[in-house]
């Protein structure tokens, strides 16, 4: 079977289905860069949950992260713009390590892709594709250099604008924020305090994910116009209102480089899968990134269809039989739709200055704090519990 995508879910997959002895190919049309200079940052970084952690413990290259860069926090700290209303998460109120792992995406990449020849998987890249037939026996693939590739399955993890998900025809809603989300590397006179920490204002939410000792990378969800003015601004200016914007509860605040901005939308596709084809991560899927979970859903997309294709060798049944693809849908597309919902839901609520809601958001943000149960379950959440998990995300017995 061929995966189209080499980014981190795509990578994952391909991993995953050669360890389950499938016969593996992954198309990545731009090859990642492996190596970067000592001391810099990627400006992308993922918030990873237990789930994900388990699953690429499974798939033999957590170490390998852990050895390059890794940043474990313990608490989570949100607070709205205007009120009393904050709730805090500790992982020691359940009794584990951590709330999570803040993880630069390319730390990710490489640990995967490293594994990737080990794994038995045979890597295409760079290369791009021409054309896409599909059928229920699999799928027959146009290269753009002319070679022909025919598979059982084809996988999309080519993202967001999925040339794969184009070519078969399948649609997507799509619905923009009007919101641009500036990213950057910051370091803070108090530290980090192992901490993630998230200030919801009327523009959008600024987060706050730990990396070492006292940096921050940064995602400010706010206006395109006031994203490109923030990206143009002189240094001491940006930091000025960054840290006006945390409020100052991390003392002085100031970015370390390049600063970065990119458009945030709602996607959803409205099949996942066709005979020979099945779409993962945010080929299938987009949601805000207010509460880091886009990666992790994709983790967990990828793990189903594993479980997925699995059950159906066991039947008898070819790769891309749309039986088996179906029971992937079906137990992803629920999820991944509650889970768009409830972000936009916060990301509506949050970014409204109505004197109703406003009143709304504190008392709910100031009871999950003094409730108990409330708090275990957004802790649940942020660690990836509470849900029945692939195969592949679940500790070894």
């Amino acid at each position: 079977m061929a995966v189209v995508g080499g980014g981190m879910v795509g990578a994952a997959l391909a991993c995953a289905l050669a360890q389950r002895d499938f016969s593996t190919v992954l198309l990545e049309a731009r090859e990642p860069a492996l190596v970067w200079e000592p001391g810099s940052y990627d400006l992308r970084v993922s918030a990873i949950t237990r789930a994900s952690q388990q699953m690429l413990q499974n798939l033999g290259v957590w170490q390998a992260m852990v050895e390059d860069r890794v940043t474990p926090y313990q608490h989570m700290h949100v607070w709205d713009r205007a009120g009393l209303g904050e709730i805090h998460f500790d992982a020691a109120d359940l009794a584990e390590p951590d709330l999570g792992h803040i993880i630069e995406n390319r730390v990710i990449v490489r640990a995967l892709w490293k594994s990737l020849e080990g794994a038995g998987v045979k890597v295409l890249a760079p290369t791009k594709l021409g054309a896409l037939d599909l059928a229920d026996e699999g799928a027959r693939l146009t290269l753009a250099d002319g070679g022909i590739l025919r598979v059982g399955l084809v996988v999309a993890a080519d993202g967001a604008r999925s040339q794969v998900r184009e070519l078969a025809g399948i649609a997507s809603r799509s619905e923009s924020y009007d919101q641009h989300a500036v990213v950057a590397t910051v370091s803070a006179e108090q530290g980090n305090r192992s901490t993630a920490w998230q200030r919801f204002m009327r523009d959008g939410p600024l987060a706050l994910l730990p990396l070492e000792r006292d940096l921050f990378s940064i995602v400010w969800s706010t206006s395109p116009n006031e994203a490109e003015r923030l990206c143009a601004l002189p240094e001491h200016e940006f930091n000025g209102l960054l840290t006006k914007a945390s409020e100052s509860r991390l003392g002085q605040l100031a970015v370390l480089g390049a600063r970065a901005a990119f458009p945030l939308r709602l996607q959803h596709a409205e099949k996942y899968v066709l005979p020979g084809l099945a779409l993962v991560g945010d080929a299938a899927h987009v949601i805000h990134p207010l509460a880091g979970q886009g990666v992790n859903l994709g983790f967990l997309d990828a793990g189903a269809l594993v479980d997925a294709l699995v059950a159906g060798r066991g039947r008898g049944r070819v790769p891309g039989a749309l039986a088996s693809l179906r029971v992937y849908e079906r137990g992803r597309r629920g999820h991944n739709t509650a889970t768009q919902l409830a972000m936009d839901g916060f990301k509506q609520l949050f970014s409204n200055d109505s004197g109703v809601l406003s009143l709304v958001r504190n008392l709910g943000l100031g009871a999950a704090g003094r409730l108990t149960p409330l708090r275990r379950l957004f802790e649940k959440v942020a660690l990836g519990q509470g849900l029945e998990l692939p195969t592949i995300s679940r500790p070894p017995r």
